[in-house]
């Protein structure tokens, strides 16, 4: 077997190979960015993005795993992007959210981020121009839609840039050891989602629902004998030692998150259109709208309905298609429907994300 000190000073002259190799690379990147910048070209290119990684995917010969690859770089394009121009993000917040972890999955630790109080302080903070890109909660594997995404979207002059799916995955905080714990803080629906679970382990303990896991967080770190329930990054976050990971009773339980921009990406090949409108009020309506895709071979992946608030009993339907607007079929089949609609709105193409099971 090869020395331990033989094999460190390998790795000292890799490390040195790939510190020289980055900062060639960030050169680049940085000419890059004086020709997007003289073209009024965006920085973050989600298409680009998924290109690259899945590129960089196929040429992984191991043993490295495609999610570790992913993460080294993910935070190398951050470094990239705020290379190229200083990004700000606003998110659903307060910090240490799942809407933040999500929002640092795709933008990584290298940009600004301003969390917003509500879905809509987020909406502004993208329209006005004070955040290139917002990131909010649109659908729960458990809890469903979040309507007032939906609601917000109809009118809203920004696009769907991308989306993520996260993993909801709670973790039983505190300063304290388990059998101490008198109170669990957290939000209501984290505190039902992992309801099963603490009659099982922590059947004595009272459970107080607060605004927010952050809000959460920030009671047990002040009180001796109090836990919350969050996620990882909030222990990071507020200081909190995880004492059991993954406490949700469904252990398959995710949230979709909508990046909210301003421009319009391009076809990867694996891309999904989100599409809003309402129909004149006449039986088999609906019916008639939606056979334009399946005439067209197009698979619709959700179809969710809202309550239209300045009409009794008339709707607004939202739909995901597979594929990309510029797609033909998909042009022709939502150019039909356009035509018969009261109301007719492409929220955005943006490419599909990796996890959706």
């Amino acid at each position: 077997m090869e020395d331990l000190q033989d094999l460190r000073l390998q790795i000292d002259g890799i490390d040195r190979q790939i510190v020289a190799l980055l900062n060639k690379r960030y050169e680049v990147v940085k000419k890059v960015g004086e020709w997007k910048h003289a073209r009024n070209q965006p920085v973050y290119v989600p298409e680009r993005e998924k290109m690259l990684l899945e590129k960089l995917e196929n040429l992984n010969p191991g043993p490295m795993s495609n999610d570790t690859l992913r993460a080294i770089y993910r935070e190398i394009m951050s470094g990239s992007m705020k290379l190229e121009l200083p990004l700000r993000i606003a998110y659903l917040g307060p910090e240490a959210t799942y809407t933040h972890l999500a929002a640092k999955s795709v933008f990584g630790h290298s940009v600004e981020y301003a969390p917003g109080t509500s879905i809509k302080d987020v909406f502004h903070d993208v329209e006005t121009g004070r955040s290139n890109y917002g990131v909010v909660p649109v659908e729960n594997s458990t809890e469903g839609v979040v309507n007032y995404t939906l609601d917000i979207l109809i009118d809203s002059p920004v696009h769907i840039c991308a989306e993520i799916y996260q993993d909801i995955r709670h973790c039983l905080l505190s300063n304290c050891p388990a059998e101490e714990i008198r109170v669990i803080y957290s939000h209501a629906q984290s505190l039902e989602q992992c309801r099963n679970h603490l009659d099982q382990h922590l059947p004595g303990v009272e459970r107080v629902p607060v605004i927010s896991n952050a809000r959460a967080c920030q009671l047990a770190q002040s009180e001796p004998r109090a836990g919350a329930i969050a996620g990882v990054l909030a222990s990071e976050v507020y200081g909190l030692k995880i004492l059991e990971k993954d406490i949700q009773d469904n252990p398959g339980n995710m949230t979709r998150f909508l990046v909210m921009g301003r421009q319009e990406p391009a076809p990867t090949g694996n891309d999904k259109t989100s599409i809003v409108f309402s129909i004149k009020d006449k039986v088999g309506g609906l019916q008639e709208c939606l056979r334009y895709f399946s005439e067209a071979g197009v698979s619709l992946s959700m179809i969710e309905s809202r309550p239209l608030k300045k009409r009794n009993w008339e709707y607004i339907f939202f739909v995901d298609i597979s594929g990309h607007r510029e797609d033909p079929a998909i042009k022709d089949a939502i150019s039909r429907l356009a035509d018969n609609c009261l109301f007719f709105k492409i929220l955005g193409s943006y490419p599909r994300a990796g996890s959706q099971e």
